[in-house]
C-alpha cells in the first residue's frame, strides 16, 4: 500500500474520449465528481472514418450530451434539417465540446491497461504512469468490435482490411478494389474510392440495396401520425427505441438481440445515390465463401442458385460492421475481462450500464446488445451519460 501514497486516487477515470466518453464527463463533473478522460478527443472519428465522409444522422440526432444542453452541434454550428454533417466538421465540434464542457479533466495519455488493486480500478498508462479510480467507464467506440468475415481470415494486411483501417483513400487510385457490404459504410466508402479514383465494385448478399427517403420537414398531419420522426428515424419502433432505450433491457435476451440486429438494417443514405450510381458496379446476392491471396485477391462466391464464381481484385475491404465481444476490450485485464464476460460475450448491465463488476460500466456500441439501437448512434449518448452518472454519484456515496 505503501507505494500508492504518490498515486493519483480520482472517483471517476473515463477511458475513451469520443462522443459518449465526453458526454459521460461533462455530466460526472458537473455532478461534482472528480473526474478524468483519458484519450485524444474524437479520434477515432478523426482517424478511423474515410475523408469527406458525410454524416448519416440528422444535425438535430448528433448532439453530444452535457447536462444544460448548452454545448449541443447547433451551439457549434447551425445545420438545416436533412443537411449532412461532414465528419471532418463533427471532429472539430467535438473538440470545441471538450474545451466547453471538459477542459483540463481530459488527459490525452493512452490507457493500456486496467485492473484492481486495494479495491480500485488501476489504470496503467502508455508513459508508465498509474491511476487508481474507485469507480470507471469504458466508452471505447465501435474499433475494437470490427468484424470480419471468417472467409477473408487468410488474407494478409496488405490484401484485405476493414472500412475502420481506413481514412485516406487516395492510396487506392488506380487501383482495383472490392468492397463487401451493403450498409451505409460500404457504400460511401465505394463511393468514395471511386471518386478517388480507384475502380470499385461492391459485392453483398442483399438482393437489392436499399436507400433512405429524402427527409421532408414538413409533412402532413397523417403521414406524422403514422410515421412520426425521432433522433433514429421515422417510424413508431425508431421513436419507442429513442425514447425509451431503458426499457429495452427489461426485454428477453432473444427480443433484445433481434431488435439491435434488424432496426435501422443496411441502407445508404438519400444524398449519396446519386453519386454511387454509374461510379461503382454492384454484385448482389452472392456470399462470399472463401478467399485466397496469390498475386492478388481472389473471391469465392456463390449465389442463391448454388452456382459459384471467382472473383479477382487487388485489395477487398469489409465494411461487414461491428459485433460487440467483451473478449476483444484488450485494455481490460483478464480478471476484469473474464468476470464482465461472465453472462456472455455481451455484457449484461444494470439500469445505470455498469457491468457484473461494481463501480465498471460501459457505454456506446458495447451498451447496445442492454439498451437497444440507440445505443449505435450519437444520439444515444446524453441518455447513457445521465444514467451512468447517477450511478456513478451513487456508488460514490454509499462507499
Amino acid at each position: 500500500m505503501e507505494e500508492n501514497l504518490h498515486t493519483p486516487v480520482i472517483d471517476v477515470a473515463i477511458v475513451g474520449a469520443g462522443p459518449y466518453g465526453l458526454s459521460v464527463a461533462a455530466h460526472a463533473l458537473d455532478a461534482g465528481l472528480d473526474t478524468r478522460i483519458f484519450g485524444k478527443p474524437m479520434r477515432a472519428w478523426e482517424y478511423h472514418m474515410p475523408q469527406g465522409m458525410l454524416l448519416k444522422s440528422e444535425p438535430d440526432a448528433s448532439h453530444i450530451g452535457d447536462p444544460d444542453r448548452r454545448h449541443g452541434l447547433d451551439a457549434f454550428h447551425r445545420y438545416a434539417y436533412g443537411e449532412p454533417v461532414p465528419v471532418e466538421k463533427f471532429v472539430a465540434y467535438g473538440k470545441w465540446f471538450h474545451m466547453r464542457a471538459v477542459g483540463p479533466a481530459l488527459d490525452e495519455s493512452e490507457v493500456t491497461n486496467i485492473g484492481m488493486e486495494d479495491g480500485m480500478f488501476a489504470l496503467t498508462l502508455a508513459s508508465g504512469a498509474c491511476v487508481l479510480a474507485r469507480t470507471a467507464v469504458l466508452a471505447l467506440g465501435f474499433l475494437p468490435f470490427s468484424h470480419r468475415p471468417g472467409a477473408l481470415a487468410g488474407l494478409p494486411p496488405e490484401a484485405a482490411t476493414h472500412s475502420c483501417d481506413h481514412h485516406e483513400l487516395s492510396g487506392f487510385s488506380g487501383r482495383d478494389v472490392t468492397v463487401v457490404g451493403a450498409g451505409q459504410s460500404a457504400l460511401e466508402t465505394a463511393t468514395l474510392l471511386a471518386e478517388a479514383g480507384a475502380s470499385v465494385r461492391v459485392v453483398a448478399r442483399a438482393n437489392a440495396l436499399a436507400w433512405n427517403t429524402v427527409p421532408v420537414e414538413r409533412r402532413p398531419v397523417m403521414s406524422r401520425m403514422l410515421a412520426p420522426r425521432s433522433g433514429l428515424g421515422t417510424g413508431w419502433p425508431s421513436v419507442a427505441w429513442s425514447r425509451i432505450p431503458g426499457a429495452v433491457r427489461y426485454l428477453p435476451k432473444a427480443a433484445r438481440s433481434h431488435i439491435v440486429r434488424t432496426t435501422l438494417g443496411p441502407a445508404g443514405s438519400w444524398w449519396l445515390r446519386e453519386r454511387f450510381h454509374g461510379s461503382v458496379a454492384v454484385t448482389l446476392g452472392t456470399r462470399l465463401t472463401a478467399s485466397e491471396y496469390r498475386d492478388g485477391v481472389r473471391l469465392h462466391l456463390r449465389d442463391g442458385s448454388g452456382s459459384t464464381t471467382t472473383l479477382e481484385t487487388e485489395h477487398v475491404i469489409a465494411a461487414t460492421g461491428y459485433r460487440v465481444d467483451v473478449g476483444r476490450i484488450g485494455v481490460l485485464h483478464e480478471n476484469l475481462r473474464r468476470a464482465v464476460a461472465a453472462s456472455g460475450p455481451r455484457p449484461r448491465l444494470s439500469r445505470t450500464f455498469e457491468t457484473s463488476v461494481p463501480g465498471l460500466h460501459l457505454v456506446g456500441l458495447a451498451a447496445a446488445p442492454t439498451f437497444g439501437p440507440a445505443m449505435r448512434f450519437v444520439f444515444g449518448c446524453d441518455f447513457a451519460a445521465r444514467r451512468v452518472t447517477r450511478g456513478l454519484v451513487g456508488r460514490l456515496r454509499r462507499s
